[in-house]
C-alpha cells in the first residue's frame, strides 16, 4: 500500500474468543486464558463433566421439599417472557408435578408472535397466569431516561423481571422462584457449574441492573414514586419472611437453547418468528418486543461494538451447530445493521433522530471505538482478523 494512503487513526485493538465470537470487551464480563478462548466457552464445556443423574436427583428433592402439601398455594413462581426458555422452565416444573404460577413482566409493544406464544403458553400448560403491565405514560418516559442516563431504552424491562415476580412471590407467600440461566455465567462465564449459585439481590443489583435501581428514576422526565411502585424489590424483612429462595434451572439440567428451541416446537408447537430479524438471523429468542431485536439491541453495537447477532452464533458455535468461521460471517453481515424500528420507537418515545444520534454517540465505549480523521466512528472487527 502506498504510504500516504495509509489510514491516521487506528481503532483500539480488540481481542476475541478464538472458539466463539465474543470481544474481550463484552456487555457480560468475561476474560480470555493463555489461549485465547473466553470464559465463557470454558464454563460450557463444564457440562460435559458433571454428573447430571445427580443434579437431577437434587432437583427432584427440592420440588419435594417446596411442594405446597395442603394444594392450598402454589408450589412456585416462574418468571415468564412467552420465550421458548420459559416454555421449557414451565415444561420441567409441570414434568416434576408442580403447580407453578406464572409471571410476566409486560414490557408494551408485543410482538405478533410473542402475543402467540404467551396465549400457547396459557393453553398448553393449563397454569394460572400473571400478566402485569405499567402505565404505557411510565413506559415511555423510562425509555427515555434509560437511554439518556444508561444508552439502554430497556432498563425498565430488567427492572420489572427482576422486581415484579419476586414482588409477587412476597404477596403470595410462594418461597420458590424458578428461573432459567445465570446470563452472565451462560453467556461469559461468570461462575462455574460447581458453584450452583442461586439469586441474590446483589446480583440484581450491580449486574442485571449495572449498579441502578427504580429511585435513579425518580424526579426525572417527571416520574413520581409512585409510578414505580411495580419496580421496586422487597424489604430484606419481607424475603426473609417468605423465605423466598431463587433458584436456575440451568444449574441442575445444563443449558441448551437450541436444544430447548427444538423441544418446545416439537412438544407444544411453539412460534419462531416468520423471517430474521433485521440485526440477527436468529429466529428464536427475544420475541416478545418489537425493539428488543431492533433499537434495544442497536445500542448494545453502538456502546461495545458487538450486538446479539454475536450472542447467537456464539451460543450455535459452542453448541456444535456452525463453524467460528460461519459465526464470523453473519456477524459481519449483520452486525452495522441500523434496524428498521428506530423510526417506530422514536415517535413512541418523542425523541428525534438527530436527538438520538447525538446521545448514542455519547455512550461509545473508547476501548472499542475512535473517530478517524474523517469524523467516523471505527473498531477493530472480528472479520479482519481472520
Amino acid at each position: 500500500m502506498n504510504q500516504s494512503l495509509e489510514p491516521r487513526v487506528r481503532p483500539p485493538r480488540m481481542l476475541f474468543c478464538k472458539r466463539c465470537c465474543y470481544p474481550l470487551v463484552a456487555a457480560t464480563p468475561l476474560t480470555l486464558d493463555a489461549e485465547q478462548v473466553c470464559s465463557g466457552c470454558r464454563t460450557h464445556e463444564e457440562q460435559k463433566t458433571i454428573d447430571w443423574s445427580r443434579r437431577e436427583r437434587l432437583f427432584r428433592q427440592l420440588c419435594d421439599d417446596y411442594r405446597n402439601k395442603s394444594g392450598k398455594n402454589y408450589d412456585c413462581v416462574i418468571p415468564v417472557s412467552g420465550g421458548k426458555d420459559s416454555f421449557y422452565q414451565v415444561h420441567l416444573m409441570k414434568k416434576y408435578g408442580m403447580n407453578p404460577l406464572l409471571v410476566t413482566y409486560n414490557e408494551n409493544n408485543e410482538t405478533e408472535v410473542g402475543k402467540k406464544n404467551i396465549q400457547l403458553m396459557k393453553d398448553v400448560f393449563a397454569c394460572d397466569y400473571f400478566n402485569f403491565t405499567p402505565s404505557v405514560a411510565a413506559l415511555k418516559k423510562m425509555n427515555r431516561v434509560g437511554m439518556f442516563k444508561m444508552g439502554d431504552p430497556d432498563m425498565h424491562v430488567h427492572m420489572g423481571i427482576n422486581s415484579v415476580a419476586i414482588q409477587v412471590a412476597v404477596r403470595w407467600n410462594i418461597p420458590l422462584i424458578i428461573w432459567g440461566e445465570h446470563g452472565f455465567m451462560n453467556m461469559g462465564g461468570m461462575h462455574s457449574y460447581k458453584d450452583m449459585v442461586e439469586y441474590t439481590a446483589r446480583y440484581r443489583k450491580e449486574h442485571l441492573l449495572r449498579g441502578y435501581d427504580w429511585d435513579d428514576f425518580v424526579g426525572l422526565e417527571g416520574l413520581e414514586e409512585k409510578e414505580l411502585l411495580w419496580a421496586k424489590y422487597p424489604e430484606d424483612s419481607e424475603i426473609e419472611r417468605v423465605g423466598i429462595r431463587g433458584i436456575f434451572i440451568s444449574n441442575f439440567f445444563g443449558w441448551n437453547q437450541a436444544e430447548h428451541t427444538r423441544l418446545m416446537v416439537e412438544l407444544y408447537g411453539f412460534n419462531l418468528n416468520p423471517i430474521p430479524f433485521d440485526r440477527t438471523y436468529a429466529r428464536d429468542s427475544n420475541l416478545n418486543n418489537i425493539h428488543d431485536n431492533g433499537v434495544h439491541d442497536y445500542m448494545k453495537y453502538v456502546k461495545f461494538g458487538y450486538g446479539r447477532v454475536a450472542d447467537h452464533v456464539s451460543r450455535d458455535i459452542r453448541n456444535g451447530l456452525m463453524t467460528r468461521e460461519e459465526g464470523v460471517q453473519l456477524v459481519r453481515q449483520y452486525e452495522g445493521v441500523i434496524p428498521g424500528d428506530i423510526a417506530r420507537w422514536l415517535n413512541y418515545v418523542g425523541m428525534t433522530r438527530t436527538e438520538f444520534e447525538l446521545v448514542a454517540d455519547t455512550f461509545r465505549d473508547p476501548r472499542v471505538w475512535v473517530k478517524n480523521e474523517y469524523g467516523q466512528w471505527i473498531k477493530d472487527n472480528i472479520w479482519d482478523q481472520n
